[in-house]
């Protein structure tokens, strides 16, 4: 079992910058493949980005490629999403997900699940 609290989501301007945290905790976090969700007012839950364990590889969804960094610490059990260049269609609820690997392509059966962290963009 992992558990996995997200932080950092409030409201930015458009153009502004955010870095989300992902605390795991439980059975050896720092082995599971850690990524992030995101879903929007009224939309489809996304795939936005993963990171392996050893964090060698990561992927990106296109939408954010280029604006958003995915990283981890495995000594601090802790994943981030930096998040630069924030559009309005950025604003949602952004979910940490982890899976004993990186389930690609994208989908919606990782194991576990975060509570999530609003995100919220203005022009």
């Amino acid at each position: 079992q992992v558990q996995l609290v997200e932080s950092g989501g409030e409201w930015v301007q458009a153009g502004g910058s955010l870095r989300l945290s992902c605390e795991a905790s439980g059975r050896t976090p720092s082995r599971y493949a850690l990524g992030w969700f995101r879903q929007a007012p009224g939309k489809a839950r996304d795939f936005v980005a993963v990171i392996t364990w050893s964090g060698e590889y990561t992927y990106y969804d296109d939408s954010v490629k280029g604006r958003f960094t995915i990283s981890r610490d495995n000594a601090k059990n802790t994943m981030y999403l930096q998040m630069n260049s924030l559009k309005p269609e950025d604003t949602a609820v952004y979910y940490c997900v982890a899976d004993w690997y990186a389930r690609l392509p994208p989908d919606l059966d990782w194991a576990y699940w975060g509570q999530g962290t609003q995100v919220t963009v203005s022009s």
